[in-house]
């Protein structure tokens, strides 16, 4: 009696089994890898510099096993409103190890933070916002020279971030130093780079613009998440020197920019 339900029983495994082998992954998009390796606290700042060696700390996140020698780079930045935050926030850890086993080279980094509180102070913010796209930008310089020993491809380097690291990518794939320097009000900085950064992609995460023409600079791709009642950071530009991910995803198209927006 019981024959025929064993039978179906181990066809069923046996199907089920069979499609789990063959089913493919494919390299970044699903997670092909079951491990990484962390290195922590490496730096990123030039032999030398006279700067907080803090600050300039980064994780590195790497597939184990893995084969390639020129792979994507995403460098990740955390939030905190430029007062407070790092490299081993919660967010930034999980988004690194799972990009990681879909087969980037993710780089959690660290930035410089304020010592006043930039949220009461917008002029605050966006000096601050200036010297931590200063970073960025010096993280970028580094992984360029550096990438034969961390087996990335140059020129596929993604800014990543969730709100103060969502500003960040932005301003850093968009703005050029003197734009950015005016905005903050700085004045007597030795601005070198009078054109925009050469990145691949910008990840924002509920982060925003100083400046919505800024985006005619490049046409480096954006994906923006934010949540539709966001009071920090407003998806538009209603209340808010920011203009955030729903006014970036117009104005990105109108000019053409590859983009994506997800609103939660």
């Amino acid at each position: 009696m019981l024959k025929r339900p064993l039978l179906l029983f181990s066809i069923l495994g046996i199907a089920l089994f069979s499609n789990a082998q063959t089913t493919k992954l494919y390299r970044y998009k699903d997670l092909v890898f079951s491990s990484i390796s962390i290195d922590k606290n490496l730096g990123y700042a030039p032999a030398g510099s006279e700067i907080d060696e803090k600050s300039h700390l980064f994780d590195l996140y790497r597939p184990k096993d893995d084969s390639s020698t020129s792979r994507p780079l995403i460098i990740w930045m955390h939030g905190g409103g430029f007062i407070f935050g790092s490299k081993e926030a919660k967010g930034i850890r999980i988004w690194c190890k799972s990009f990681a086993q879909r087969g980037f080279v993710c780089a959690a980094i660290n930035y410089r933070l304020a010592k006043r509180n930039p949220i009461f102070h917008l002029g605050e913010l966006d000096k601050n916002c200036y010297y931590a796209v200063q970073d960025a930008k010096m993280a970028v310089e580094y992984f360029r020279q550096h990438h034969t020993e961390y087996h990335i491809d140059p020129d596929k380097i993604i800014l990543a971030g969730n709100s103060a690291g969502g500003l960040i990518a932005l301003q850093a794939a968009y703005s050029t130093d003197p734009e950015l320097a005016k905005i903050a009000g700085l004045k007597g900085i030795d601005t070198k780079r009078q054109g925009v950064l050469k990145v691949t992609g910008v990840i924002n995460f509920w982060g925003g613009i100083l400046d919505l023409h800024w985006l005619k600079n490049a046409k480096v791709p954006i994906v923006s998440v934010l949540g539709s009642k966001d009071k920090v950071v407003s998806p538009t530009h209603k209340n808010s020197a920011l203009y955030g991910g729903v006014a970036i995803n117009k104005e990105a198209n109108a000019l053409g920019i590859p983009n994506a927006l997800k609103v939660f």
